[in-house]
């Protein structure tokens, strides 16, 4: 049965709402912690990193869990619930670590809070993205909701990376007060602006457990843990899939993370503020258009692959040119948009094509293993996806250690300071080098491992709904 609007509608505002709560965690958790709370720059780079490393156990487990459970409800919409309620209270009570904990206490309450926030996000987003094979047909209609989601996903990060730091000064010298430091409205505001996302969060995500109800299937035996990653190691497109998202989302992260410590260090300026929101809002509104509009036309006229190649070429173009443009006076943001629009276009393409890739990978998977282990790969997914962040702030906790980038904490800090006039030049050209050579290095690597190992092209895949059909 074809997908009406509701559901569809319904499906894309639990995209919306777990990638505010994603974006908030990718981008602000390493600033808060660090230039906000004066964490170690090294300290929380390792325990952002460790919290992935655990993932490695815990996400495909998960992923287990889900493939095993029978309610009347389904197997997905119950974890995507407990997963959304416990997610939005850790995320709050991350936000909300209280800045009088000594130096130690500080770490411990950032890795504690961190780990649980990966745990229960884990919980939410296997069910969420494992729902699409189930209750859609391969092809068009798949593609389809896979590029909505995507689209609607990227709403919801573009929504977070424009408007965290202007909402954040906004509650936090409401609550702080005007006489406040830039440090005190900045612990305000983080604060209730996570509280904010993470009731958006579970109400977007009710509306979609009301609305989505997945196809009935044919039961079948649960495996054991050993025949799960049997299988997901022998689906050896899965894997290539998977390496991909690991080093492209890691070489978008990495700026990602330093890319707020650029405008406050290196551009600089009183109004940073402004300039960092300015060229977000620009970034953001791009990285939607570019699913919603230069996908879909890029798809009449080539194939998911050349899509695929075309967007991480103009990725590498834009890291190129912005490094270049770094190197001048930078009097004016603007310029910065020639080189965020290569990127922030080439992201957002390459989301939808990442998950389109993922999901024909369960075809192929029921197709050689005799299993439709949706919840295993996406899974996968989840981990990688968690894995490249990790990877990116302990990359980018390296950059700022190394390049001693931290703010002031004390009171003799006003909100009109400008950071960047006491960073020394190399403290600068460091900063530049890592959020750009790093990236570019990466996608490379993605474009020859691709190239190599991919093989469900779209007559492909064709070949494989052909023979699952006469199979089934």
């Amino acid at each position: 049965m074809k997908l009406g609007f509701k559901e569809k509608l319904s499906y894309g505002l639990g995209a919306i709402g777990k990638d505010m709560v994603y974006m908030l965690s990718a981008s602000y958790v390493l600033y808060y912690f660090q230039d906000v709370l004066g964490v170690n720059a090294i300290a929380m780079g390792i325990i952002l990193m460790a919290a992935r490393v655990f993932d490695a156990f815990n996400d495909p487990i998960m992923g287990i869990v889900v493939a095993k459970t029978k309610t009347r409800w389904g197997k997905f919409r119950p974890w995507l619930m407990i997963g959304t309620l416990t997610n939005a209270v850790i995320l709050f009570l991350m936000f909300a670590c209280p800045p009088s904990l000594t130096p130690s206490g500080l770490v411990a309450y950032a890795a504690i809070t961190y780990i649980l926030w990966g745990v229960t996000y884990t919980m939410m987003d296997i069910p969420y993205w494992s729902m699409i094979p189930a209750f859609t047909s391969t092809g068009k209609e798949r593609e389809g909701l896979t590029t909505l989601a995507r689209s609607c996903a990227g709403v919801g990060a573009a929504l977070v990376t424009i408007f965290t730091v202007m909402i954040v000064n906004a509650i936090g010298t409401a609550i702080a007060g005007v006489e406040a430091t830039a440090t005190q409205v900045e612990i305000a505001g983080f604060k209730w602006f996570a509280a904010i996302v993470a009731i958006l969060f579970v109400v977007f995500i009710v509306i979609t457990c009301v609305n989505i109800k997945e196809q009935a299937t044919v039961d079948m035996e649960t495996p054991s843990v050993g025949q799960m990653f049997k299988a997901l190691i022998s689906n050896d497109q899965a894997m290539i899939i998977v390496i991909a998202i690991v080093l492209i989302n890691s070489s978008i992260y990495i700026t990602s993370n330093l890319v707020i410590y650029f405008f406050k260090y290196d551009f600089g300026g009183e109004g940073w503020k402004n300039s960092y929101t300015l060229f977000n809002m620009f970034g953001g509104a791009v990285q939607i258009i570019s699913m919603m509009l230069f996908y879909p036309v890029l798809r009449k006229f080539v194939s998911n692959i050349r899509v695929f190649y075309i967007c991480l070429l103009s990725a590498i173009i834009g890291y190129g040119v912005l490094l270049g443009i770094t190197f001048t006076s930078m009097t004016n943001v603007f310029i910065l948009f020639v080189p965020g629009f290569f990127i922030f276009a080439a992201n957002g393409v390459l989301s939808v094509l990442t998950t389109v890739f993922l999901a024909n990978t369960v075809d192929y998977g029921d197709l050689k293993n005799g299993r439709r282990d949706e919840s295993v790969i996406f899974s996968m997914q989840t981990f990688v996806v968690k894995l490249a962040s990790g990877v990116a702030a302990l990359i980018a906790s390296i950059c700022l250690s190394l390049n001693n980038l931290k703010s002031e904490t004390g009171d003799e800090v006003d909100q009109a300071y400008d950071f960047a006039k006491d960073v020394a030049q190399s403290s600068k050209i460091g900063l530049r080098m890592t959020m750009t050579i790093i990236p570019v290095v990466g996608l490379f690597v993605a474009i020859v491992i691709f190239k190599k190992k991919f093989i469900l092209t779209e007559e492909k895949m064709e070949e494989i709904a052909d023979e699952l059909k006469a199979r089934n």
